[in-house]
C-alpha cells in the first residue's frame, strides 16, 4: 500500500514537471521578420498593366506633344499602403485575478505586416490586403506568461502567425481629404492557430499631409471561439471570457 501511494506521488510529481516544462519553456524565436504579402486587386492589375505599357511607349521615340500651360497631371487612381513594423503595434488585453487583486494583462508586438489600397477616385472601392501578425513576439510584463501564452496559449512552435482576412469594407467615405479622421467597419476571418472565425473591427484612420495613412483597428473576441482555453494556475483566480485586439499602424506608400 505504501508502495502504491509513493508510486502515485512520484507520478503526480513527474506529470507536473512535465506540465511544467511545456508550459514555461522558451518558445522558438520568429523565423525572420516581418513582411507583407502583396495585395492582389483588380486596381492593382490594372496598375501593372498601364506600369507595362507605359515602360513599352517609354521605348519608342515620341513627337513632343505641346500641353496647353497650367494643364494638371494625371493623379494615380489608387495608392497602395504597407503597414511600417517599426511604427505600428499589435496587442491584445485581457483582465484578471491575480494573487487576489485585478489585473489587466496586456501583450505587445510590433512584428505585423500588410497592404492597403486608397482609392482617391472612389473610396469606397478602397481594398485591405491580408493582414499578418508573428504571435512568437508577443510580450507581456512577465516572461513566464509570455512562454505560457506562446507554448499552451498560441502553440506558436507549430502556428506562427494571426491572420486576418478581409471579406468586407462598410461605412467607407465618398472622398477622402488629408488629416481628416474617417470610421469605418472591417469584417475579416481572423485565423489563430488551425482556427477561422469571422471578426468585425471598428476602423479609424487618417491621411495625413506628409503621405501616411495613421489609424487603429479593434475588436472584442471570445477566445473560446477558437478553441482556446486559459492553463490554470494557483495565482490566477479567474480570466475575463473575452480579449481586447487592436492594431495600431502607420502605413507608408509602396
Amino acid at each position: 500500500m505504501k508502495q502504491t501511494a509513493l508510486l502515485f506521488v512520484a507520478l503526480l510529481a513527474l506529470v507536473g514537471a512535465y506540465f511544467v516544462y511545456t508550459t514555461l519553456r522558451p518558445a522558438e524565436e520568429a523565423s525572420a521578420p516581418i513582411s507583407a504579402l502583396p495585395l492582389q486587386s483588380s486596381a492593382t492589375a490594372a496598375t501593372s498593366v498601364e506600369e507595362s505599357a507605359e515602360a513599352a511607349m517609354a521605348e519608342t521615340p515620341q513627337a513632343a506633344v505641346p500641353t496647353a500651360e497650367g494643364e494638371a497631371t494625371n493623379e494615380p487612381e489608387a495608392v497602395i499602403y504597407e503597414i511600417d513594423p517599426q511604427s505600428s503595434t499589435v496587442s491584445f488585453t485581457i483582465d484578471e485575478v491575480l494573487n487576489g487583486a485585478p489585473k489587466t494583462v496586456v501583450g505587445t508586438t510590433d512584428q505585423v505586416a500588410g497592404q492597403i489600397l486608397l482609392n482617391l477616385s472612389d473610396p469606397s472601392k478602397s481594398e485591405v490586403g491580408v493582414i499578418q501578425v508573428n504571435a512568437r513576439t508577443f510580450v507581456t510584463d512577465n516572461n513566464n506568461r509570455n512562454n505560457a501564452i506562446k507554448n499552451r496559449i498560441l502553440s506558436t512552435n507549430d502556428y506562427e502567425f494571426l491572420t486576418l482576412t478581409p471579406t468586407r469594407l462598410d461605412g467607407l467615405p465618398a472622398a477622402i481629404n488629408n488629416d481628416d479622421s474617417y470610421r469605418f467597419t472591417l469584417t475579416g476571418d481572423l485565423t489563430i492557430r488551425d482556427i477561422t472565425r469571422e471578426t468585425v473591427w471598428e476602423v479609424t484612420v487618417t491621411p495625413s499631409a506628409q503621405g501616411q495613412l495613421i489609424g487603429t483597428a479593434s475588436t472584442t473576441v471570445v477566445y473560446a471561439d477558437w478553441n482556446i482555453a486559459i492553463p490554470s494556475v494557483p495565482a490566477v483566480a479567474s480570466v475575463e471570457d473575452t480579449v481586447l485586439l487592436q492594431i495600431d499602424f502607420t502605413a507608408n506608400p509602396v
